[in-house]
């Protein structure tokens, strides 16, 4: 990769970045915090670099860079303030948010500035053998660059190679001591966690790529090994269960034998005393039952009796009463029939004796008459 693609590269990085953060939202703390951490990262990498070997190479060989280079450099002192006091700035301070805005502008002007200005006449001037060797020792140089702003350092060679050595090396080491410090915390945590069953800890730590990668790796390892004592602990803990479990279904076994023959033992008894008391009880209601049933007899055949001596009586009274009016009857017909009889006779016996008397009173008259 030459030197030009490469800048260009860590700009579009750096632009991303700050995109990111404005999208952010206001109470987005701990977002804004590993964002900005990125690009203090990113920025301070890239003015090293710049400032070791692009801006001395370019100065002494392509003209009309030099003015371009110095201002260059002073737009990367006052960034490097900036960056100094958002390093150890909290993002919950009233003035975070405006000191990276004004971050944001200044680079974005310098950003502007080399892309359409410094960076053609490089490019016009040197061949791309010398671009491609000047882009090889800058990705070297990245390497053992400084992850933070320094603002009082050199930022010329000679001093600014050996401060920027230095200072490369420091920053690395305070880096990955933060990162095993997060990652060691971080780990602990997720043993405790796992030991009392609870959910991990999401925390992510903070800092640059080399402080997050290192806690990343610490805690990965550390949780490794946590996980390998846990198996073990769990998988003893799993064969003490098992022989408590074999020793409780032995006992339950023998326990739920006796309870069984004791079940036994109870419902046969019960089972005796259940038909005692059902055949004393189906002796009492048979002999019940029988009372109940003669009594019913007797009392039925009596009916009966009283039934039959009511109907014999009715029965002779009826055929008396029958008898006696035919016999009224029979003694009121012939009644009137000799009653009849008589005035028949009578009324003869009244007829003969008027016809004899007229025919006597009429012979006496002609015996007078003659």
């Amino acid at each position: 990769m030459d030197a030009i693609t490469l800048l260009k590269k860590d700009h579009n990085t750096v632009e991303k970045l700050f995109k990111r953060f404005e999208k952010a939202g206001d109470k987005a703390y701990t977002t804004k915090r590993a964002i900005v951490d990125s690009i203090i990262e990113e920025l301070s990498v890239h003015a090293s670099i710049e400032e070791q070997l692009f801006y001395p190479v370019t100065r002494a060989t392509v003209p009309e860079t030099e003015d371009i280079a110095l201002e260059s450099l002073e737009e990367h002192h006052i960034v490097k303030w900036v960056l100094n006091e958002l390093d150890s700035m909290s993002p919950e301070d009233e003035r975070f948010d405006a000191k990276v805005t004004v971050l944001m502008e200044n680079v974005r002007h310098h950003m502007e500035e080399e892309e359409e200005e410094y960076f053609p006449k490089v490019r016009d001037e040197l061949g791309r053998k010398a671009l491609n060797d000047l882009g090889d020792a800058l990705a070297a140089a990245k390497k053992m660059a400084p992850t933070h702003p320094h603002p009082s350092a050199p930022d010329v060679p000679p001093g600014n190679i050996v401060a920027g050595v230095a200072s490369g090396i420091a920053d690395r080491v305070s880096d990955t001591v933060s990162g095993v410090a997060q990652g060691s915390v971080s780990a602990a945590g997720d043993v405790i966690a796992t030991v009392l069953r609870r959910k991990k800890p999401s925390a992510r730590p903070t800092g640059n790529k080399i402080a997050r990668k290192t806690a990343d790796k610490v805690r990965g390892s550390i949780d490794d090994a946590a996980d390998a004592i846990i198996e073990k602990t769990q998988e003893a803990k799993r064969k003490g269960e098992t022989t408590v479990k074999r020793t409780s279904r032995t006992t339950t076994r023998t326990a739920s034998a006796a309870t069984s023959g004791a079940k036994g033992t109870a419902r046969t008894a019960s089972r005796g005393a259940a038909k005692t008391a059902k055949a004393a009880k189906s002796g009492a209601k048979g002999t019940a039952t029988s009372a109940r049933k003669g009594k019913g007899d007797t009392k039925s055949t009596a009916k009966r009796a009283l039934t039959t001596t009511g109907r014999t009586a009715s029965s002779a009274a009826k055929r008396t009463s029958t008898q006696a009016k035919r016999a009224a009857t029979t003694t009121g017909r012939t009644a009137s029939k000799a009653a009849k009889s008589k005035s028949t006779q009578a009324k003869r016996t009244t007829a003969k004796a008027s016809g004899s008397a007229g025919r006597k009173t009429s012979a006496s008259s002609s015996r007078k008459a003659a």
